[in-house]
């Protein structure tokens, strides 16, 4: 029987390609799983088959596991400090094994002892096949379409699968079986059974990789795509920028009569593609990513990270693009928030701003709307900058003198301070229910109990579009941090019919009585 076990080995290995020792594991696997049957309760076995005779051993293992953890399943567990009455030097995470029968492979269910050898062969083959495709360092899939897996498409190229999942298809694309298809290499999942490859159509990485492979010069270091922003099927914008003067990015990207871009183009169902210039100027960059639009003029707000861009009635339309794609693109790619305006609504929230700075400067630094206007001029709008700007950038301003200087510096400072006393004063009389909502700073608690917000119940009933006025977050933030505020209304409510129970439970308690 052991010399027909050898053979079946060796016939197996030969068959299915693989290396014998996987073989021998799978067949210890298959016994060890008989053998499991012969006891109760879950034990652990383990076999050793000798690769030369075909001879085999079975053992069974208890894990040494810490005195403080105690025993989880003491079928197959040994607490340390009762392993070490028998073996002294014995660590945790080691096993005890003590030899046991081995069972008869001619009594082993074959069906189920070639399903287990069938299963760790597949097993095998598949690890060896999909380490050879990623040996290759491809970032691209390329296959053909087999079959649809709960709306999933799975991509076969020669024997190894790939998943493209519904939410990484280019919308609209209607993929058949047996159509060609080429997807980006996201990652590899091993735990996934059948197609471990994840694929995408819609990332961003895909379509730099298509421009990698249509243009030479990105691959020869000459160019290199910064960033890409996709609506996937309908718009897309890169920023590149070249490392050799003598290269043109936008046109080498374009090519001769568009033959680079379009094969990109067509790849991806039709999706549009703006090449923008990159620079690190971020309003240049800016203003590069709203093409087709002319830009009138922008303001950069470092502090916000967001950019006021003013374009005249003709240029709106085109600035901000059909359900805001192309402003909410440019975005994306630039990484910084975008405003667009008309230059009346720029001048009235310039307008709006200067009153706000010069109210603030006459109220807080006891000075003339002249003086305060002097500042405005130079570019101060708070506070702090007038308190802790450089000295000698202040001195630089042709209408003060440095008597001026210091005592604008002084008054700022005081204001400054005694702001900051009132806040802590204003805290005093917040609520410690809406001090404990997890992810309020004291820096917005502060802005809500400036807005009159002093308790969580206040916070929990403000709606989204207020509590972004009062603190400036996003409406994702404002939106997370009202129902951190409301998490209490479903607990209570939770709490209510188990508290109405108690009465009712003592009530028929006393009528027993």
């Amino acid at each position: 029987m052991n010399r027909e076990l050898l053979m079946l080995v060796d016939a197996i290995s030969r068959e299915k390609n693989v290396e014998r020792d996987v073989v021998f594991g799978a067949v210890e696997l298959a016994l060890a799983s008989a053998t499991k049957k012969v006891y109760a309760g879950e034990v652990d076995i383990r076999v050793a088959v000798d690769r030369d005779s075909g001879n085999y051993e079975t053992f069974r293992r208890w894990l040494v596991v810490p005195d403080e953890a105690g025993l989880q399943n003491p079928e197959a567990e040994e607490l340390v400090s009762d392993a070490r009455d028998e073996i002294a030097d014995i660590e945790e995470g080691d096993f005890i094994e003590k030899p046991v029968e081995s069972l008869p492979i001619g009594r082993i269910g074959a069906q189920a002892a070639k399903q287990v050898i069938l299963q760790k062969i597949r097993d095998a083959e598949r690890e060896m096949l999909l380490n050879d495709f990623m040996s290759r360092g491809d970032k691209i899939f390329v296959g053909t379409v087999k079959r649809m897996d709960k709306g999933d498409i799975i991509v076969e190229s020669g024997r190894v699968e790939g998943r493209l999942r519904r939410g990484d298809m280019i919308p609209k694309e209607n993929l058949r079986s047996g159509d060609r298809v080429r997807a980006m290499i996201m990652e590899v999942d091993t735990t996934l059974r059948g197609a471990p490859i994840i694929l995408s159509r819609t990332s961003p990485e895909y379509m730099i990789e298509l421009f990698r492979q249509e243009v030479p010069e990105i691959e020869q270091g000459l160019l290199e795509i910064k960033s890409c922003a996709r609506d996937p099927g309908s718009r897309a914008k890169i920023a590149v920028l070249s490392h050799d003067k003598r290269v043109d990015p936008i046109g080498t990207c374009v090519g001769v009569r568009g033959t680079r871009v379009n094969g990109v183009t067509n790849e991806l169902a039709g999706e549009r593609v703006d090449i923008v210039l990159w620079s690190e100027d971020p309003a240049q960059f800016v203003i590069g990513a709203l093409a087709p639009a002319n830009v009138s003029s922008i303001v950069v707000d470092e502090e916000r990270h967001a950019m006021d861009v003013v374009v005249d009635e003709e240029n709106l339309a085109i600035s901000i693009g059909r359900g805001g794609q192309n402003v909410r693109l440019a975005a994306e790619l630039t990484g910084w928030k975008i405003n667009i305006m008309t230059a009346d609504e720029s001048a009235e929230k310039q307008a709006t701003e200067t009153d706000t700075s010069r109210k603030l400067f006459m109220e807080k630094l006891d000075v003339d709307e002249e003086i305060a206007d002097i500042l405005i001029s130079e570019g101060f709008t708070s506070l702090e900058e007038v308190a802790y700007v450089p000295l000698q950038e202040m001195l630089e301003i042709d209408s003060f003198d440095e008597d001026t200087v210091n005592e604008l510096r002084t008054r700022a400072k005081d204001a400054l301070l005694t702001m900051e006393i009132a806040k802590e004063e204003n805290a005093e009389g917040v609520s410690q229910n809406l001090r404990d909502v997890e992810g309020l700073t004291p820096e917005l608690i502060a802005k809500l109990t400036e807005a009159g917000v002093g308790t969580r119940d206040d916070l929990a009933d403000l709606a989204v579009d207020e509590l972004t006025e009062i603190t400036g977050q996003s409406e994702d933030e404002a939106k997370a941090l009202i129902m951190t505020a409301r998490a209490h209304w479903f607990t209570d409510e939770a709490a209510e019919p188990a508290a109405a129970a108690e009465p009712a439970s003592a009530d028929l308690a006393s009528k027993e009585q």
